[in-house]
């Protein structure tokens, strides 16, 4: 089309609007013993790209877990060589700190992304991160942003890895005191579940990753919530079975929640699956990360479930069991920072928490409740005499 430019006339063109449309496919697997020889499974998820082999990898290893499966690295290594014709590994596993360290080290993002330049590793080629949550946060965010997107494999070792984080499409690390603050939406290109992980981990994590489960079992499916408070005392004596069982409906109800909510990016202003989570983040954060993401996640849904039962959602019968499967898990409900100022400017408030959660989404503030076990309610504004008296209840809860 020729446009006839008259003199000292303004032209407002007609805007182009477009609209892109992309289709994520990732599987989630689940097996033991990941990386005997005899087992598949990576090799097939790499085999299956349909492209020439072997395919360049490198591993990224959370340094907690070598301490609890001596001969990994080992193990990783001589996998690769017996199955050379599809992997070839390019480089000796880069180990990193475990836990919240790996997220508060910005040079750790640099050192991965050496580590794919120096190894030659593009867009076509693998990274394997093998951890806990936060170590496959700190690779995924790094994967997401060297060449614009390396693929990323994650082999999830912690309860909480498995059965939530590993699963999702978000990755990142925390900076200037505050909870994932640098990140990315980027799905992986597959998460291998290895349950003989699970009898590395000591009673802490263990016990942490319960409380995702316990989340979205409260929001979704009160019938889980029903089996995960039944089997509360058998999950807390390290029952794997029921563990097992528990992981994949946990897994099952993210992925469902991320492929049908319309809002996988959360490109609006509310996270449904963060129930408990805007008082979790602040709780992590005023203890210096003494309380694992699990044990602060428990707190903040038994003060989010108390102020629904005080704001007359939930029954009493509803939030005493709450309570009482948190506890029976093995889970603190009360820890002294919830309570240590009450004046909101001062920046050990509790309730600054709720303007960094706002501030984390964009628009308008948006929490989760519950208004029955098994159905959330979001609201925009609370009543912070409310809250206030849910602390109360659950510093007198803890005698």
């Amino acid at each position: 089309m020729i446009l006839e430019v008259k003199s000292k006339t303004k032209y407002n063109l007609k805007p182009i609007q477009q609209r892109v449309e992309v289709t994520f496919n990732y599987p989630v697997h689940f097996t033991n013993g990941i990386f005997d020889v005899d087992n598949s499974l990576l090799t097939s998820v790499v085999a299956n790209d349909g492209e020439a082999k072997p395919k360049k990898v490198v591993a990224v290893v959370d340094d907690g877990l070598l301490s609890h499966r001596d001969g990994l690295l080992e193990e990783l290594e001589e996998y690769c060589r017996f199955n050379s014709s599809i992997l070839s590994l390019e480089a000796e596993p880069l180990v990193v700190p475990g836990g919240e360290a790996a997220k508060n080290n910005p040079q750790l993002v640099e050192e991965i992304h050496q580590l794919v330049d120096t190894a030659g590793i593009c867009r076509h080629s693998y990274i394997i991160a093998i951890g806990g949550g936060a170590v496959l946060d700190l690779v995924g965010y790094a994967a997401a942003t060297a060449h614009r997107g390396i693929r990323l494999i994650r082999i999830p070792t912690t309860v909480l890895a498995q059965n939530d984080s590993a699963v999702g499409v978000k990755n990142g690390i925390n900076a200037f005191g505050k909870k994932n603050f640098l990140g990315s939406f980027a799905p992986p290109y597959a998460v291998l579940n290895d349950f003989d992980f699970l009898n590395t981990l000591n009673e802490r994590d263990w016990r942490s990753g319960i409380a995702e489960a316990v989340k979205v079992a409260l929001i979704k499916d009160a019938d889980f919530f029903e089996f995960i408070s039944n089997n509360a005392a058998l999950l807390a004596r390290r029952d794997l079975q029921v563990m097992q069982q528990v992981i994949y409906r946990c897994a099952q109800l993210h992925l469902q929640h991320i492929a049908t909510s319309g809002d996988a990016f959360e490109m609006g202003s509310s996270r449904p699956l963060d129930f408990g989570h805007w008082a979790a983040h602040k709780l992590e954060q005023l203890t210096n990360y003494r309380l694992r993401h699990g044990e602060a996640v428990a707190i903040g849904m038994a003060l989010d479930s108390t102020y629904s039962y005080l704001e007359g959602m939930l029954t009493h019968g509803e939030w005493q069991q709450i309570l009482n499967t948190l506890k029976t898990l093995g889970f603190e409900l009360y820890v002294p920072e919830l309570n240590e100022e009450s004046e909101i400017e001062h920046p050990r408030c509790l309730f600054r928490g709720l303007n960094e959660f706002r501030e984390h989404l964009g628009g308008e503030l948006t929490l989760t409740l519950l208004q029955r076990i098994g159905e959330e309610i979001e609201v925009h504004a609370v009543k912070n005499s409310s809250y206030q008296q849910a602390i109360t209840l659950l510093s007198n809860a803890k005698m």
